[in-house]
């Protein structure tokens, strides 16, 4: 095929995933709508590098860049566009995209944990740093969860809660997986601290790290789980509580301090902020 008649429109049509395929890279997990790869563009051991199998677009999220095929292999070999067309004219016929016929399931508005992986993502590092968390901190007690929502792909920071479920945070959403309850660390420590939320803990931890090690902690996700919680207060001669300095936190704390001698409201701590990690950012700004 002459260049002349290769267009971008055209080229745009060449399928990523064979183009891929023909320069050696393979994908590592496949669905019917996405494909997974080691990202050709940098070095990883696991998969960022996706391709959508319907748009025919590829995103690698460590980078946080994505485009049409052209795209890629302007990123691959350095060229310019004329360049890429050069390479990319005689796959126009046998590499045509064209995108798969779906059944069109039912609505699923539940989140399905897809893998978990250890914390590299930049996305996840950047929004670590947006709450200035160290990184060592939230890869010491968080992981980077893969998961699916409302038939879309998303990763997020995550930290496992008692029974199996997830509390997801990035830039973006808020979410957790079922069954959602809070998160308990045991340690062998007569001393139990009670945070929050999962950025609250990990402020704490950023704040007062041998605090930490040495109790043990619960991550309440949800202050609907304290009465939950009640019968593991018990077992700790000392109650740290760390909860919120607004209406709903200072009621629980309230609820809690006068019917257990033993709890301690350490509010005060991080007094005239609404929790810990909006003083650790102003303190760290």
């Amino acid at each position: 095929m002459n260049l002349n008649n290769l267009s971008c429109k055209s080229a745009r049509n060449i399928c990523i995933v064979k183009t891929l395929a023909k320069l050696g890279h393979f994908p590592t997990r496949k669905s019917e709508k996405e494909a997974w790869f080691l990202s050709p563009l940098r070095s990883e051991t696991q998969a960022s590098f996706s391709v959508s199998l319907i748009k025919n677009l590829w995103f690698d999220f460590g980078l946080g860049k994505g485009g049409n095929t052209i795209d890629l292999i302007m990123q691959m070999k350095s060229c310019s566009v004329k360049e890429a067309l050069e390479f990319l004219k005689d796959d126009m016929i046998s590499f045509s995209f064209s995108p798969p016929k779906l059944k069109l399931p039912e609505k699923d508005f539940d989140i399905h944990i897809i893998d978990i992986q250890f914390l590299n993502l930049n996305a996840l590092v950047k929004y670590l740093e947006s709450r200035k968390i160290p990184f060592e901190i939230a890869r010491k007690y968080c992981r980077q969860v893969w998961y699916s929502y409302k038939g879309k792909q998303y990763f997020s920071i995550g930290l496992k809660n008692y029974k199996g479920g997830w509390e997801l945070r990035n830039k973006y959403y808020k979410n957790s997986s079922s069954p959602k309850t809070y998160s308990f660390l045991e340690k062998d420590s007569n001393q139990l601290i009670i945070t929050e939320g999962m950025f609250d803990f990990l402020s704490l931890a950023t704040i007062d790290e041998k605090l930490v090690e040495h109790s043990a902690i619960i991550i309440l996700n949800s202050l609907a789980f304290i009465q939950q919680i009640e019968m593991i207060l018990q077992n700790y001669e000392r109650v740290l509580l760390f909860l919120d300095n607004d209406a709903a936190g200072k009621s629980a704390t309230h609820n809690l301090t006068s019917r257990y001698t033993h709890i301690e409201n350490c509010s005060n701590r991080y007094k005239g902020y609404v929790d810990l990690n909006e003083k650790l950012k102003d303190e760290k700004a």
